[in-house]
């Protein structure tokens, strides 16, 4: 009786490239691929957060030089990818060691947690870029 009211539905477990820009994810899993993606954009920007963080220990002058260097919009930007990118990433490594413990597990927790971790790092990198571009 069960597998009479039982739906034949196609089962489609590939995906095709011509089906991605069709297929839609769920909140949870576009966090999933950005955290992926702000781990990329961390470790590729890493050499740059490194030299700026050299240069202003460095000694006063080149503190100074620093600052001038800050006041480029384009660096002003990649600062602001950098903080963006650090903001998501921890959030959702949070969001992952609280999913990690069997906490949230369901899809509405998995809605509800990447919906804190979007809302929690936008905010964050709204405060530094209105820091950073002189708001406050």
């Amino acid at each position: 009786m069960a597998e009479a009211v039982k739906k034949s539905r196609p089962e489609f477990r590939n995906i095709g490239i011509g089906q991605i820009a069709k297929y839609r994810l769920p909140l949870a899993g576009k966090v999933s691929i950005l955290h992926r993606i702000s781990g990329i954009l961390l470790f590729l920007l890493l050499p740059f957060s490194l030299y700026l963080f050299e240069q202003s220990l460095t000694s006063e002058i080149s503190f100074d030089t620093l600052k001038g260097f800050f006041s480029n919009i384009i660096v002003k930007l990649v600062v602001l990818v950098i903080s963006w990118a650090f903001a998501f990433h921890f959030f959702a490594g949070l969001r992952f060691l609280l999913l990690d413990t069997h906490t949230a597990v369901s899809k509405e927790g998995g809605r509800n947690t990447a919906t804190v971790v979007l809302v929690l790092s936008s905010l964050l990198t709204i405060a530094i870029a209105l820091k950073i571009f002189g708001a406050f």
